[in-house]
């Protein structure tokens, strides 16, 4: 009796029926597509056009210090040669808040004070560790005025800064300095009755920020000061004299009256250097008036 061969399954892909037991073809690879090309990052300004942005701010300024114009109580917003200025300085007017009707609104956010009272440990940044920080130790004083040279007592001041190496402890740092163990670079204090303060510290560091190609920021220490309530805080920023990254730096630069931005320079004052521990430097504060500090009021 004759048997019928089985019919082959005809295959599903539509590929030819294999004859003769011979191997089904392998199926043609499929061509992977190309890769697609990476967004192009954006071309960053150079220091060149920076400087050609500062220069014509300042040329302007001049000319209208000249022609009579107020002078500013503050660095403009909306200074363009700082990139990120005209993206975080807010765009409509404050909201007025009734204390007559709430009194407690205007406090419904704080300053961190801390846990337990200001101590001489805070002011010495040098102290709040088990070992010595790295860099050059420094104290840093001076007294905190009203527009008529009265001293302001009992003034809480705060103070944060990078270490030596030009960086800071804080987790959206990722410039690849060193950090040092010893150094936390953040203090308080209160003014004594003649409103002085003083710090004990490190030299800061310069160090790169991407408001443009190869920006650096000069040395500074951050200065905050508060009133008597939480609203009237000021912000405002230390130099140190003689440093080469002046004419680079656009935050220094918004302020653009050249007899205000030496206001925020602090000088050596030799007189104030402890022997063999740390070199003094003198830095007043005016909170109003005509002499006044500038403050980074808006941002």
């Amino acid at each position: 009796m004759a048997l019928t061969p089985p019919t082959p399954p005809t295959p599903s892909d539509g590929a030819p029926t294999p004859s003769d037991g011979a191997p089904a073809p392998a199926p043609a690879a499929v061509a992977a597509p190309p890769p697609r090309p990476a967004p192009a990052a954006p071309q960053l300004p150079t220091q060149a056009d920076i400087s050609r942005e500062i220069a014509a701010r300042h040329t302007a300024a001049e000319r209208d210090r000249a022609a009579g114009a107020p002078a500013p109580d503050h660095p403009a917003r909306d200074f363009a040669p700082y990139r990120s200025s005209t993206a975080r300085h807010p765009h409509r007017p404050p909201v007025e808040i009734d204390h007559l009707t709430d009194p407690e609104a205007v406090e419904l956010g704080g300053p961190a004070f801390g846990v337990t009272d200001v101590t001489d440990l805070d002011a010495d940044l040098t102290r709040q560790h088990t070992g010595e920080p790295l860099g050059e130790r420094i104290t840093v004083t001076g007294r905190v005025l009203d527009r008529s040279g009265r001293p302001v007592r009992g003034q809480l001041v705060e103070i944060w800064q990078a270490n030596a190496a030009g960086r800071y402890a804080h987790q959206r740092d990722q410039h690849p300095a060193p950090l040092d163990p010893h150094f936390t670079g953040v203090g308080r204090c209160l003014t004594d009755d003649a409103g002085r303060y003083a710090f004990t510290t490190v030299k800061p560091g310069a160090y790169p920020w991407r408001n443009h190609h190869n920006a650096w920021r000069p040395a500074h220490i951050h200065f905050s000061l508060f009133g008597s309530a939480f609203t009237q805080r000021l912000i405002t920023q230390m130099y140190f004299p003689g440093d080469p990254l002046f004419p680079y730096d656009p935050i220094l630069a918004s302020v653009t009256d050249p007899t205000a931005r030496a206001r925020l320079v602090a000088a050596y004052a030799h007189e104030l250097t402890v022997p063999e521990r740390s070199l003094g430097y003198r830095w007043d504060v005016v909170l109003d008036g005509p002499s006044a500090t500038w403050i980074e009021e808006g941002r």
